[in-house]
């Protein structure tokens, strides 16, 4: 099978790339010139330099492929130009979506994120029936990966072969930018977390979420979105799960969110805008962070064959990974003193 696979450079993108890889699937790499490619090394295929939002540049390479898998999103949670967002998430999406379309190609994966759905903050589960509308959005990541589905789904309604995938929080090695949620590992490694607030996520193993990526290309239902998630757990449980596994001590204080907020607030002022760097903290994160992103994964056990996997052995790859690369220092981990 040829497949056209867009953020293989990325942490999910290049866990895709690796399974498609295993299954033996020839793959073509849609990388920007200035992507770094040190992701793709050891896995076999063909680098096509060009840009989503430049079509032209790109169409040549997807006729005769079998497949595209749309990895690549813009996923920050502080950004000084919101607008540079919606062009790659939203634009960049529906345009892929056309030239795909114009192509031929039979197949489209498409990962959103589980930021599109609803959720509340009495930390009820939700899945892909719960009620949402952009309104629901909180930020603007969260807003661009919501239109940008909507393109999907608008897509596979005038007949397109679309399939959508909705990963909670991936977790796992080679998470080398590193994403948001990778910075709270890198943080607290760096013992730079000295709080908490009353929240939650879902954590998911990266490796669970490419697997069924590639199961998607035949399973999926055009249309249809999937959940890929694992444990829902606390801000706090993840910490003294990460505790437990370095023997950092975890935080004990737990900080309301008008503290968190003002925090966020300086951060974004003096470290973001003045000082023009990533702020530790933003606004959006303290708002998404009055919901728990607790999630259901029911309909992609039953309907792809995912396996929820526990995130332990996750959470230590990711761990050692990050000292490994010198995102943090050296400590034993449980693996370490067994």
């Amino acid at each position: 099978m040829k497949v056209f696979i867009t953020g293989a450079t990325g942490f999910v993108g290049h866990h895709v790339a690796k399974a498609l890889a295993a299954q033996g699937a020839e793959l073509l790499f849609l990388v920007r010139k200035s992507s770094n490619l040190s992701n793709l090394e050891g896995i076999p295929g063909e680098t096509i330099v060009g840009d989503l939002l430049n079509p032209t540049s790109y169409a040549p390479a997807l006729a005769n492929c079998e497949a595209v898998l749309h990895v690549a999103a813009d996923y920050r949670l502080w950004i000084r130009d919101p607008e540079t967002m919606y062009r790659a998430n939203v634009d960049g999406t529906r345009d892929l979506l056309r030239a795909v379309h114009k192509a031929g190609v039979r197949r489209v994966v498409y990962t959103s994120s589980v930021a599109t759905m609803h959720f509340r903050t009495d930390g009820v589960v939700v899945n892909e029936d719960t009620p949402v509308s952009l309104a629901d959005m909180v930020g603007h990541y969260k807003r661009s990966k919501f239109l940008a589905e909507q393109q999907a789904i608008a897509a596979a309604q005038d007949g397109q072969q679309v399939i959508i995938l909705n990963p909670t929080t991936p977790i796992g090695p080679n998470d080398s930018k590193p994403t948001p949620t990778g910075r709270i590992f890198v943080d607290f490694l760096n013992r730079k977390f000295p709080a908490y607030m009353d929240t939650g996520l879902n954590l998911v193993d990266v490796a669970e979420v490419a697997k069924t990526h590639v199961d998607a290309l035949t399973l999926g239902t055009s249309g249809r979105r999937y959940i890929l998630g694992g444990e829902n757990l606390t801000l706090k449980q993840i910490l003294d799960k990460m505790s437990a596994i370095t023997g950092i001590p975890s935080p004990t204080v737990k900080i309301p969110f008008a503290v968190a907020a003002t925090y966020a607030f300086f951060e974004e002022t003096i470290t973001g805008r003045i000082r023009g760097k990533d702020p530790r903290a933003t606004l959006e994160e303290v708002r998404m962070g009055r919901k728990k992103m607790f999630a259901s994964s029911a309909r992609a056990q039953q309907e792809l064959g995912f396996r929820i996997a526990p995130v332990y052995p996750a959470m230590r790859a990711a761990i050692d990974w990050f000292q490994t690369h010198g995102f943090a220092p050296r400590v034993p981990t449980t693996k370490d003193t067994q």
